[in-house]
C-alpha cells in the first residue's frame, strides 16, 4: 500500500468510525468489555484522523 492509498483509507475510516459509535452509546455502556472497545475504537478513529489529515493534498488530479 503506497503512501496515498494509506491517507485515503485513514481519512475514510477517520470519517466513518463514528458510526460505530452509534449503537454502542444507544445499548449503553453495562461492562468494562464495551467501555474497552468504545476506548479502542476511539483511539482507533484519533489515529485514522492523524494519518489522514492530508487527504485531499494527495488525491491526483
Amino acid at each position: 500500500m503506497n503512501q496515498s492509498s494509506l491517507t485515503t483509507v485513514s481519512f475514510w475510516a477517520g470519517a466513518l468510525l463514528p458510526l460505530v459509535y452509534v449503537p454502542i452509546l444507544i445499548t449503553g455502556i453495562n461492562s468494562t468489555s464495551q467501555f474497552g472497545l468504545l476506548v479502542a475504537l476511539l483511539a482507533l478513529n484519533v489515529a485514522a484522523l492523524v494519518l489522514g489529515h492530508e487527504y485531499p493534498e494527495t488525491r491526483p488530479r
